[in-house]
């Protein structure tokens, strides 16, 4: 469904360990922007999620998709990148028709 890559995942355990709480991250989507739907992503504790999202188990972590975005994120890819002085996690996804020109929504 949705794969991390090494990198997203060290960054995820990372920032879990500085904020010493919280099990996994959330995924999901949101409307807005120019082309409809933008990518979240929040932090979770033990109750913090819906029960009828997905959760897909990683070594130190949970990923838990919200169910309402599971039918727009199937086969994302999550990565984290640095690139000059920008450095953030980047959403690959196969269902992407296009992204507004400042790529900060995406239309399926």
């Amino acid at each position: 469904m949705i794969t991390l890559t090494d990198s997203a995942q060290q960054q995820v355990v990372s920032l879990l360990n500085k904020r010493k709480m919280g099990v996994g991250i959330r995924i999901g989507v949101k409307t807005t922007g120019c082309s409809g739907l933008a990518y979240t992503l929040e932090y979770i504790d033990k109750n913090g999620f819906d029960p009828l999202d997905e959760q897909i188990d990683y070594p130190n972590f949970v990923v838990r998709i919200s169910c309402k975005a599971v039918p727009y994120l199937k086969g994302l890819e999550v990565d984290y990148v640095t690139q000059g002085l920008k450095q953030g996690f980047e959403f690959r996804n196969p269902n992407e028709r296009d992204r507004c020109g400042c790529g900060e929504s995406f239309r399926v």
